[in-house]
């Protein structure tokens, strides 16, 4: 009896082990993995993006001057003030721009289009005062004064062989007036009326640029050209080179008509060989001038005053009629009102107007 008990016990533990045995694979036993610390790993430093330092702001005043032809005295002169901004002026930079000259620079000055310009005094006075038939109606009321450069001349050229000894013998003759609302072309029609002519008695009237001019010279297309620029204008020079001219004298009862009606005008001479082998001539001249407008700051003209004619040797080497530009002369025949800048300038130089 004993050993069947010992034998049924045997039995069920015998049962029992089995039983887990086979419980125990019914899974793969995942074994545990070790506590692996992970290596700190440094990230690469990243630079904040630097915020833009401001652009500081400019104490510049940036200006721009009428000065006329390329080939003309004016954009020479103009380009050696402008030259004096970029090296002696800090708060003005200067820009020149070629243009129609004396008319048209008045109507840009009009227009807020240009801030300075060079033109003729008498052009000056006409836009100012809104006379003549280029400003009758429609002054430059806002165009100020502020320094005279030098004489101009009105230098009628004619054609060797053209038979043209005073501006009567325009009569029948192709004539390059100048162009179209310049001070060129009111001088040359001033002349003609002085003349007892209008442009009717011409054979034809050409509006044409300086260098144009120069061209239909040149090839024989016109027999004259009036030029009112400086004495020893490139444009006359190289000319004067290619081709065998002269200038007309205007001079006598045409001249002292011209005076008499415009007190712009005086009578001035151009010396001999002034171009090549153009013998010496007698003519009538206005003077030309920097202008600009009313509401521009009167400190920055004083500057721009200021700068210029402490550095006038750089005029006075960028043409030869730069020499004549002087602080003596500077309010010889200004014709229109100054601007509060510029009689400041003066003042401080004990010169009035």
């Amino acid at each position: 009896m004993k050993r069947r008990n010992i034998f049924i016990f045997m039995l069920v533990a015998l049962f029992v082990v089995s039983f887990f045995a086979v419980s125990g694979c019914g899974e793969e036993a995942v074994p545990e993995e070790p506590d692996v610390e992970e290596p700190e790993v440094d990230e690469p430093e990243v630079d904040e993006p630097e915020e833009e330092p401001e652009e500081p702001v400019s104490d510049v005043t940036r200006v721009n001057m009428g000065a006329g032809w390329v080939t003309g005295v004016y954009y020479p002169l103009a380009g050696a003030m402008s030259r004096i901004a970029h090296t002696s002026i800090d708060n003005i930079s200067l820009t020149v721009e070629s243009s129609g000259a004396s008319a048209v620079n008045s109507r840009m000055i009009g227009s807020h289009d240009l801030d300075m310009a060079i033109v003729q005094n008498d052009v000056a006075y006409y836009a100012f005062h809104g006379e003549g038939e280029a400003f009758e109606g429609n002054p430059v009321a806002n165009m100020r004064g502020m320094f005279v450069l030098y004489p101009e001349p009105v230098q009628l050229v004619a054609a060797a062989g053209s038979g043209i000894e005073s501006p009567a013998d325009l009569a029948g003759k192709s004539v390059a007036l100048g162009p179209l609302g310049s001070g060129a072309e009111v001088n040359a029609l001033q002349v003609l009326e002085a003349a007892g002519l209008s442009e009717d008695d011409l054979e034809s009237a050409e509006r044409l640029e300086a260098g144009e001019a120069a061209d239909f010279l040149r090839d024989g297309r016109v027999d004259a050209a009036f030029f009112t620029v400086g004495i020893g204008a490139s444009v006359i020079d190289e000319l004067s080179v290619m081709t065998d001219i002269y200038l007309v004298n205007i001079v006598g009862e045409i001249a002292e008509t011209l005076i008499d009606n415009y007190p712009f005008y005086a009578s001035v001479t151009i010396p001999g060989d002034t171009y090549s082998d153009v013998p010496e001539a007698d003519t009538i001249a206005v003077l030309s001038m920097i202008v600009t407008r009313e509401d521009m700051d009167a400190d920055l003209v004083y500057d721009f005053m200021r700068g210029i004619f402490d550095n006038i040797d750089v005029i006075h080497g960028a043409h030869d009629v730069g020499q004549l530009v002087t602080l003596d002369t500077a309010l010889d025949g200004m014709s229109v009102p100054l601007h509060p800048g510029a009689e400041r300038f003066f003042d401080e130089e004990g010169m009035s107007y």
